[in-house]
């Protein structure tokens, strides 16, 4: 049980680092990031704020806390011999969800983080890499097209949930069906302020390619 509560605190805290904030500081003398931009200590607004070098760092970072959270945490309690095989895919969820939510509400930066995106990004790519392969694709055509990270996050975690009731990418436990429609949901959730500005037509756009 003590390498169970360790392995869960290990993968909130990992989550927790706020790498957006640290970033603007330690490089770019920015005492919060969060006071710039969309407000937000995430990839998005790190690519606004300080850059694409910076922003590139961010976002593979983060992804990274998820998938580490949710693949080798897991695997640690399975060397040790406290959880069993069959039992793996539940840690996963478990360990990857607390990073998401570390990430979310960092108790490391005063819980004020980002939205998850990368995170459940390199979370959902520990449990299903290959979903995750096709929902990727469908983020680029979507932010190619419209230069909205918002809209093409959202459009991904949605086209992520459908795509597991197809059998080519069913899982084995039906349990990731439910659990990818619940990050569908959350995904909109926590981008419902970027709805909003979406409808009036205010978001910000990024940059792709040297385009404003």
């Amino acid at each position: 049980m003590l390498y169970i509560v360790l392995a869960l605190l290990a993968a909130y805290l990992l989550g927790s680092i706020p790498t957006a904030l640290w970033v603007g500081r330690w490089f770019f003398q920015l005492a919060d990031i969060r006071e710039h931009g969309s407000g937000n200590a995430g990839a998005t607004n790190t690519f606004r704020v300080l850059g694409k070098k910076a922003g590139t760092f961010v976002l593979l970072f983060d992804a990274f806390k998820g998938f580490a959270a949710a693949y080798f945490l897991p695997n640690w309690l399975l060397s040790q011999q406290v959880i069993a095989p069959e039992n793996l895919f539940y840690f996963r969820l478990a360990c990857g969800v607390l990073a998401v939510v570390g990430h979310i509400y960092p108790v490391l930066a005063q819980f004020r983080g980002g939205k998850g995106v990368a995170t459940i990004l390199g979370m959902m790519l520990a449990i299903a890499p290959a979903t995750v392969g096709v929902a990727l694709l469908v983020f680029l055509v979507v932010l190619g097209t419209t230069r909205y990270v918002s809209l093409s996050s959202m459009t991904a975690g949605v086209a992520f949930a459908f795509l597991q009731l197809l059998p080519a990418f069913r899982p084995a436990n039906s349990l990731q069906i439910w659990f990818g429609f619940v990050l569908a949901a959350m995904l909109i959730y926590t981008h419902r302020a970027n709805i909003g500005r979406l409808r009036a037509g205010t978001e910000s756009r990024v940059p792709l390619w040297g385009k404003r």
